[in-house]
């Protein structure tokens, strides 16, 4: 059973301050989204909201189509998983997968059964009685899915699951919690602040900032499309490079060392786009080609120093030093950069996007 997780206008104050600022949002069946934004941005205190665990203040909330304002959180069938385990230590694996089906009226083959079936899903069926003391920290992540999963809950809940995790746990997490989505086809709100979690796992994300939606799309769409220059940063890493430029003449014109960008090879220009308008310019550090001696073929090129170069394995990532400022541009791997190295790049004019400098709003 799935549900689907409507937000009409809901919004959250606390006395004269309000964190959270009339969203509308709809979560469909099996739908896994992800809400992801800096800390303070209101995400926690949305997913709370759904859960029952903070008042409403306004607004209207649906779990498979039912008003659940004032529900208790134990009558909105969703299960959440917390950023701390909150497992027992004192009970073994088995206990603490079945711990919330102690007080339901199901018969004790049945919960057994259930307790059996979800440590199978997780691949936790060879530890059902250990305590939690003698597991990994990715194995008690699991434990704390699996005491959610046992209820068979119409959503799942996950509140920065994965942060107390090292990077190589977090990674497998990831890939174990977007397995078991697939497998389970539940629907799925999921908060953090890392926008890598954010990219490989969601169907869908919510980009918010001060207890706002600024964008909601799929990741690839967020990615390549960002609405604002907030969400251009936040998404993708390195985060996406911006750099301030006029219009000019019908063209871009990014100052010195840099060549201009005719308005006609800019995709999606707006045609009263007016002469001397401030704007600024993103291009990912990803699209940016390292040109050759007397290479001249692309419409933007982009003329530094380097500042640090960051080997990355498979690439590397160098720092430049721009008469405009800093940008951060892909180069190969096989070629050595020091400090103080002169080099050029080049991009292509449909990786171009332009920002609006005063509104920080998409133009293209």
């Amino acid at each position: 059973m799935m549900a689907r997780i409507e937000l009409e206008k809901i919004a959250k104050r606390y006395g004269s301050i309000r964190t959270v600022h009339d969203i509308d949002l709809t979560v469909e069946d099996g739908e896994f989204v992800v809400l992801v934004g800096p800390s303070g941005c209101g995400k926690s205190t949305t997913l709370r909201m759904i859960a029952g665990l903070e008042a409403i203040s306004g607004g209207t909330l649906r779990i498979g189509g039912q008003v659940v304002n004032d529900h208790e959180p134990k009558h909105r069938n969703i299960a959440m998983v917390f950023q701390n385990y909150a497992i027992y230590p004192h009970l073994t694996v088995a206990q603490n997968i079945g711990f919330g089906l102690y007080r339901s009226k199901l018969p004790k083959a049945e919960k057994q059964a259930r307790i059996r079936e979800t440590a199978r899903i997780l691949s936790l069926d060879p530890y059902l009685e250990r305590r939690p003391a003698a597991l990994s920290g990715g194995q008690r992540q699991r434990v704390a899915i699996g005491r959610a999963m046992v209820r068979d809950p119409v959503a799942f809940l996950f509140d920065e699951p994965l942060s107390n995790l090292d990077a190589q746990l977090r990674g497998q997490m990831r890939l174990e919690i977007k397995q078991l989505h697939q497998r389970l086809g539940t629907t799925i709100v999921f908060v953090t602040h890392d926008q890598v979690e954010a990219m490989s796992l969601a169907d869908r994300i919510v980009v918010m900032r001060e207890g706002r939606i600024l964008q909601v799309g799929a990741p690839m769409e967020l990615y390549n499309r960002p609405a604002d220059i907030f969400t251009a940063r936040f998404i993708g890493t390195p985060e996406m490079n911006m750099i301030e430029a006029t219009i000019d003449g019908g063209q871009v014109n990014l100052g010195a060392n840099a060549a201009s960008v005719r308005l006609s090879k800019v995709p999606g220009l707006p045609s009263d786009i007016g002469t001397g308008r401030s704007i600024v310019l993103g291009v990912r550090p990803q699209e940016l080609t390292l040109l050759a001696d007397g290479q001249d073929n692309f419409p933007i090129r982009i003329a530094g120093t380097v500042r640090v170069a960051e080997p990355h394995g498979s690439e590397t990532f160098l720092l430049l030093d721009l008469p405009q400022g800093h940008v951060v541009a892909r180069a190969p791997s096989s070629i050595a950069f020091k400090p103080g190295d002169a080099v050029a790049f080049g991009a292509e004019a449909d990786c171009l996007r332009l920002f609006d400098k005063e509104t920080e709003k998409l133009i293209n």
